[in-house]
């Protein structure tokens, strides 16, 4: 009778215990070109930064001599409140045009398709010429004259307020068709009305889609306002330009505009992120 032979499994080595297989050793991707390339990049920065520092034509005396001119922040005060009551009012009959655009009224989506078509077709400068000779086309109005009726800074609210409602519809309909269907068909389930639905259920979710592009036409809206110095309208641009039309000093002074609008423009950037992340809580996005 033949012995039977057991076969055991090979026992695992020893913790600690070498094995004869090499063990790969890991090498860090070289990026000598993007190493490279950042430093050029650098260089160059840095040999602009210098120029315009040492540079004196720019007169940087002269900027901070402006600087903070009575003349200057008054201009500046003028832009942030044009600018702040431009999007709060842009949004608002926005907002009515979005709610108009999507309804299942035909007349009313006419009517809010074609103002969004006429003024986004026209050019913002030609929008405010025509409501600055609006007396040349209806002298009177109900017995009231216009000629005299609207001053420079009434026509800057009113033409960049009705330019900006029109991209402000498109972007709160944006936001209100990225909500799902089904969140609509819950809050309709509860009964709530079309109103409240919109205000408690559809808005507060659009927002993280609206947000962002409103940001953008809020800082596109703080710089587009110096085109109301057209019209006389004194704000920052027309500030300085009223300066540099007496001093001759014309680098240094659109360079305290430039300094203002980049400060302005920076902080609403700020505020833009914490408001997005406000909006982006819970989400993969927020950070």
């Amino acid at each position: 009778m033949s012995a039977q032979t057991e076969t055991h499994a090979p026992s695992p080595p020893a913790p600690g215990k070498r094995t004869d297989e090499p063990v790969p050793r890991i090498v860090p991707v070289r990026r000598t070109g993007q190493w490279a390339a950042a430093v050029v990049v650098l260089l160059l920065l840095a040999g602009v930064l210098v120029s315009v520092v040492r540079n004196d034509a720019f007169q940087w005396d002269v900027v901070g001599a402006y600087l903070t001119t009575e003349s200057v922040l008054r201009g500046l005060g003028l832009t942030l409140w044009l600018t702040g009551l431009v999007m709060v009012l842009g949004f608002a009959l926005g907002t009515l045009l979005a709610v108009f655009r999507l309804s299942g009224n035909r007349v009313l989506q006419a009517v809010s398709w074609g103002y969004i078509w006429l003024f986004r077709s026209t050019p913002i400068l030609v929008q405010l010429l025509f409501w600055f000779n609006i007396g040349a086309l209806y002298p009177t109005i109900l017995g009231v004259d216009t000629v005299n009726l609207l001053g420079p800074v009434a026509v800057a609210v009113i033409g960049l307020t009705l330019h900006e409602a029109a991209y402000a519809a498109e972007v709160v309909r944006g936001g209100i068709l990225s909500v799902e269907r089904g969140q609509l068909e819950a809050a309709q389930s509860l009964g709530l009305r079309p109103w409240r639905r919109l205000r408690r259920i559809v808005l507060p979710q659009a927002m993280r889609s609206i947000v962002p592009p409103a940001g953008n036409m809020l800082i596109g809206t703080l710089k587009g306002t110096s085109i109301v110095s057209i019209i006389a309208v004194q704000d920052l641009l027309y500030s300085v330009q009223l300066v540099y039309h007496r001093t001759y000093e014309v680098i240094p002074l659109l360079l305290v505009a430039t300094l203002w609008y980049v400060a302005v423009t920076s902080l609403l950037s700020i505020g833009q992120y914490y408001v997005e992340r406000h909006y982006a809580r819970g989400t993969a996005v927020a950070r």
